[in-house]
């Protein structure tokens, strides 16, 4: 069937034909469904996989390769154009749509072979979206001429892509969770299938058929929609090993508490930040040895550390006036103030009179802020990606020094000296060079191994006299032993990490990776 339109005078603007809307709408929700597909991937591979920007990178990459492909065999489809976009929709909607929830799956039970399924299926949804662009226009170039044809469609294709740009992060993450993002986005992919069937009716061979591929694979997608939360926890707790009590999808992060015999853990983005049943290791290790030494600290501020272990050590001393949290998730620091179960970890520390929480980046804040502190408390999670990379450069750390005392100290959590050991020493090499002292010393922390620590100061940092009472961990007898590192964890020669290279996410990736490997 042909589609044409009647004559108009010269110079008149031409009023689009139903069939010419209906098919530039269905381009705003096939670029705007390609573009989440490809952000899902993306995103899923930084959660499980760490540096964000060379996830990001390869999968956008190789999903651009890929449409290229698609794009060049759109030339070997040449009759019956509808039936084969609607065809190459319905593959989109269902490979596209289950992305997510299949690469949490072979997270789960088939690690090994997960990066060969992230980018397989990758290549074959960015192959797919690189056949519609082509088809819609072939089909549309029967009654639009070229020049408005390709104006008209590209425009329509980016609309689409700024949409669900700014909707991925800001709306569907946090709402919806990847798993049902993908499966709705994959639905809204089979309607514009079910909208081309209707269109081109009279051109379609086998109606019937094509009817039953819509039907099926739009069941398979609601099944899976009304499954998504039952499927989100048979994975997680697969991968984790202990029952999920409570999980929270962030625009920064994906949140997890499990519930074991050894009491709660908490992971961010997969990682194990702390476990109940030796996080006062960790935390006497982070906070005393500066807080002890300082004598009587007032003011001290709280860097990361939204679940307020650290600041429930810091109000051990009656000395302390004001304490300022600045983390950068507000539903972090909103679970550990408000949810009863995590309130009691911390002591409901983060409700007491004297702690202010900013939500913030502490980089920009920082850069802003105009305050003085006596001790500063930085308890970033380690450089995975370069988001956090920048929180452990020269430019952080002379900020730091800004806002520290003259007779102030600052301490940093810094990875494990043992695992990581280059990791480690650059820390100490990035903090010496902004003029400021470094002490480095660990303490072993059983669900973790041998961890790191660094003080910060202008003067010397020397043992303190005194701990408060109620330690579990420390005590003035073997706290000198933290200081002391065998050859195995001795130092070693590294580099300055600047926001200019980053050095220390990439040390740290191929140190942790081979214990991953």
């Amino acid at each position: 069937m042909e589609f044409g339109h009647a004559a108009q005078p010269a110079g008149a603007p031409r009023r689009a034909s139903p069939l010419e809307v209906a098919m530039l709408f269905s381009v705003f929700v096939v670029a705007a469904c390609g573009l989440l597909y490809e952000l899902a991937a993306a995103a899923l591979a930084s959660y499980l996989l760490g540096d964000s920007v060379l996830q990001f990178s390869t999968i956008i990459g190789t999903y651009l390769f890929a449409m290229g492909i698609g794009s060049w065999l759109s030339r070997y489809l040449v009759r019956e154009l509808p039936a084969h976009f609607l065809r190459i929709e319905l593959m989109v909607a269902l490979v596209g749509g289950a992305l997510p929830a299949v690469l949490s799956i072979v997270n789960a039970y088939v690690p090994s072979a997960f990066h060969w399924m992230l980018y397989g299926t990758v290549l074959v949804v960015g192959t797919l979206v690189g056949l519609e662009i082509p088809l819609v226009m072939r089909i549309l170039k029967r009654n639009v001429v070229l020049r408005d044809l390709v104006s008209k469609v590209l425009t329509f294709d980016y609309l689409g892509a700024l949409a669900v740009s700014l909707a991925f992060p800001l709306l569907l993450v946090p709402h919806l969770g990847l798993i049902r993002t993908g499966l709705v986005f994959g639905l809204l992919n089979a309607l514009v299938a079910v909208w081309a069937l209707f269109l081109f009716k009279e051109e379609l061979r086998r109606f019937g058929s094509h009817v039953l591929a819509c039907g099926l694979v739009i069941a398979a997608l609601l099944g899976g929609l009304l499954g998504a939360e039952r499927l989100t926890s048979l994975t997680e707790d697969h991968f984790y090993q202990e029952p999920i009590v409570l999980t929270r999808t962030t625009p920064y992060q994906r949140i997890v508490v499990t519930q074991g015999k050894r009491g709660a853990r908490l992971y961010l983005n997969g990682n194990l930040q702390f476990a109940q049943s030796d996080e006062y290791r960790y935390h006497e290790a982070l906070v005393h040895p500066v807080m002890s030494r300082y004598g009587a600290p007032r003011k001290v501020a709280v860097f990361g550390g939204g679940d307020g272990m650290a600041v429930r050590e810091v109000l051990k001393y009656p000395s302390v006036e004001s304490v300022t949290l600045v983390e950068l998730d507000p539903q972090m620091t909103d679970l550990f103030k408000n949810v009863p179960s995590m309130q009691a970890l911390n002591s409901n520390a983060l409700n007491d009179p004297k702690v202010r929480t900013i939500n913030a980046d502490a980089f920009q804040w920082l850069q802003k802020a105009d305050e003085v502190f006596d001790v500063i408390i930085v308890d970033f999670p380690d450089p995975t990606n370069f988001a956090v990379g920048k929180l452990f450069t020269n430019s952080f750390y002379a900020m730091l020094s800004q806002h520290l005392a003259a007779s102030g100290f600052a301490v940093i959590q810094t990875t494990s000296p043992l695992i990581a050991r280059e990791s480690f020493w650059t820390v100490v090499t990035t903090v010496e060079s902004v003029g400021m002292q470094a002490t480095p010393y660990h303490a072993h922390v059983p669900s973790f191994g041998e961890w790191g620590f660094v003080i910060a100061s202008r003067r010397p940092w020397s043992l303190p006299s005194t701990l408060p009472e109620g330690m579990r961990f420390l005590s003035l007898p073997s706290l000198p032993l933290l200081f002391d590192f065998p050859p195995d964890m001795a130092r070693v020669p590294t580099e300055v990490n600047r926001l200019s290279n980053q050095v220390l996410v990439h040390t740290y990736e191929r140190e942790w990776g081979k214990v991953a490997h």
